[in-house]
């Protein structure tokens, strides 16, 4: 299993490489650097059976730019990527980091993006886990004199991707993690009227962040799926320093993301 996870800065990198019993070590890539985990397997009498699913396809147009790669019989292994703030810096590192591994003959069975984010109360509140059923981007669209419409109205693309429900409801029961939409914005909820306005236009959203969409894009691109998990630091509203729990989510998200690897180490593609 070969999996990349995609946070926004390296201090919510740390905090997943902080779930693994190994130091990671450095792989430089054109652009950034990945910090890699592997991962020991099972007892051969416990070992998971090998995915079934054909490598994700490499894009024609990529560059040919090659990344070290680890023996696929050695265990898993875990790409740890500080991929920047906003779905934009987070599509283009986490395409690069796609793309890259594709051309050496090793895609990735999976991309993970986590990270801590805003809850929406009184549905995910501070502490919390939440684990995306999907990934929506609430401001790519227009205003119109009827209100906001989105891109997808507007007839070009999508907003919204799905992870595989089998892995999103074994995370949620293994961390106890709270499901729904996971909002990705450009510009942070500052604002009670903000929020409203939010969950009146997507009422199953339970949290909010900057980069899941923009992943989840640079997955899609190359067929792979994708999962967000976020810790929650503060509400969704007003924007409340004193009321921001940054270090309590970044250890929430280090104990989550250990008890996601178990999961994802029994996952099948095809579920």
């Amino acid at each position: 299993m070969r999996v990349l996870v995609a946070t926004a800065v390296p201090v919510e990198r740390d905090a997943v490489a902080r779930a693994f019993a190994s130091p990671p070590r450095e792989v430089p890539l054109p652009g950034t650097t990945l910090h890699r985990v592997e991962h020991p397997a099972p007892p051969a009498e416990a070992a998971v059976a090998p995915l079934v699913d054909a490598p994700a396809a490499t894009p024609a147009s990529a560059p040919a730019t090659a990344v070290p790669v680890a023996d696929a019989d050695a265990g898993s292994r875990y790409d740890l990527l500080a991929a920047g703030v906003g779905p934009a810096a987070a599509a283009a590192a986490t395409g690069a980091a796609l793309t890259a591994a594709a051309l050496a003959g090793q895609p990735y069975d999976l991309v993970v993006s986590a990270g801590i984010g805003g809850g929406f109360p009184p549905d995910a509140p501070v502490g919390s886990v939440v684990v995306a059923d999907e990934i929506t981007v609430a401001d790519l669209g227009a205003e119109t004199a009827d209100g906001f419409v989105s891109v997808t109205g507007l007839g070009f693309g999508t907003v919204a991707h799905h992870p595989p429900r089998s892995l999103v409801r074994d995370v949620a029961a293994a961390t106890g993690g709270v499901t729904g939409t996971v909002l990705t914005v450009s510009t942070v909820t500052g604002s009670a009227a903000r929020a409203d306005e939010l969950r009146a236009r997507h009422p199953g959203a339970v949290a909010e962040a900057m980069e899941g969409f923009g992943v989840a894009e640079a997955a899609a691109a190359h067929g792979c799926p994708v999962l967000e998990i976020r810790t929650v630091s503060n509400p969704v509203g007003p924007r409340d320093r004193a009321a921001w729990r940054i270090p309590e989510a970044l250890a929430a998200l280090t104990e989550a993301f250990g008890k996601t690897v178990h999961v994802v180490e029994s996952w099948k593609k095809h579920d």
